[in-house]
């Protein structure tokens, strides 16, 4: 059996990218891991995949060839590196030594041996960690809020995490995902859809051998951080609730992660403890030569930012599409400029 596993990301979360990367391999040095890349490199870096541990990358060039600018220019960096992930996993399926896939957000970091995770595959076609597995207590209204409204808001499954076997059943799954994430993979909460989340609502609903996978150590973040209870056991070793940790979930490094930490970790220091070595190796895996929130499909090739309105304008007319195949250009530019003043 060969067990593949992918991320998604764009040059500016490398950094991250790099410490799921390490971490992975630690534990699993025989999967084959992939770099899944929405970007294009900045001036003066170059990724070389051999001073990496990815084993395989693919950009979302070669995934959607000469549609790519044409539909990446219709969302921002966090729907378009999402909105790859179903192309992606196909991509992968068609692998033929591919028999189990697993999908993590690029700010996860492996604590642990993952082969209970891959062994759920054996009797399941996918599987899908929630964002809770245990409810709040009644009286806990932020928490409430905080967790289980958000989810209701955001969807019951975090996508941070996929796992799947290469079987009839999956495969069916994934192009439905695909078509879904090709079209709909936008943050409109005003009409019930929030990228890839909420999508997965559906799927035990579609779909036949699905597992939800509660485990306390899988997936751990914010959002279930009041839940799950982090310490050493006797021999040292990370368990969540009693289990071993095996990934945890570094949503919103910085402010807001720090925020919500503080909210739900309360005294327990060993989370600042996890959260500050995390921090420490993004920062050591940084490159300098990647700008800071840099995104090659973030500007027009003027340099200029391109405003959301815009892109929403243009993903949703046809007629515009067909009048600038090449949005990132100087000519749709100077239409921008005229039409929403800009």
């Amino acid at each position: 059996m060969t067990v593949h596993a992918f991320t998604s990301f764009s040059f500016s979360y490398l950094n991250r990218a790099r410490v799921l990367a390490e971490t992975l391999k630690a534990h699993h040095s025989d999967w084959v891991l992939w770099a899944i890349i929405t970007d294009r490199e900045p001036d003066g870096f170059h990724f070389d995949l051999t001073d990496e541990a990815f084993d395989r990358a693919v950009t979302a060039e070669e995934l959607f060839g000469e549609d790519t600018d044409r539909w990446l220019f219709g969302m921002d960096v966090v729907e378009a590196c999402t909105a790859v992930k179903g192309r992606a996993l196909r991509h992968i399926m068609g692998e033929p030594d591919a028999e189990k896939i697993l999908y993590f957000d690029p700010d996860i970091a492996i604590f642990s041996n993952l082969q209970s995770v891959v062994d759920v595959l054996d009797n399941a076609s996918i599987a899908l960690t929630p964002h809770q597995s245990d409810p709040e207590p009644r009286d806990a209204i932020q928490a409430i809020m905080d967790n289980e409204i958000s989810a209701l808001h955001y969807g019951a499954f975090n996508l941070g995490f996929l796992a799947v076997r290469n079987d009839p059943e999956a495969r069916r799954f994934a192009e439905w995902w695909d078509d879904r994430l090709r079209d709909w993979c936008h943050d409109r909460l005003d009409i019930g859809v929030f990228v890839d989340q909420k999508w997965c609502n559906l799927v035990p609903c579609f779909f036949d051998n699905v597992r939800v996978v509660r485990d306390p150590g899988c997936n751990v973040a914010s959002w279930n951080l009041s839940q799950r209870h982090i310490a050493t056991d006797e021999e040292g070793s990370i368990v969540v609730n009693g289990s071993p940790l095996k990934f945890y979930h570094f949503t919103k490094l910085g402010p807001v992660g720090d925020e919500m930490t503080r909210r739900y970790a309360k005294d327990n220091l060993l989370v600042y403890e996890i959260w500050w070595w995390y921090s420490q190796r993004v920062l050591a895996l940084t490159d300098q030569l990647i700008p800071e929130r840099y995104w090659a499909y973030g500007t027009f090739v003027t340099g200029d930012i391109i405003p959301k309105q815009v892109r929403e304008r243009y993903r949703a007319d046809s007629s515009l599409q067909s009048a600038f195949p090449q949005p990132f250009g100087t000519e749709f530019r100077a239409w921008a400029r005229l039409s929403f003043g800009l």
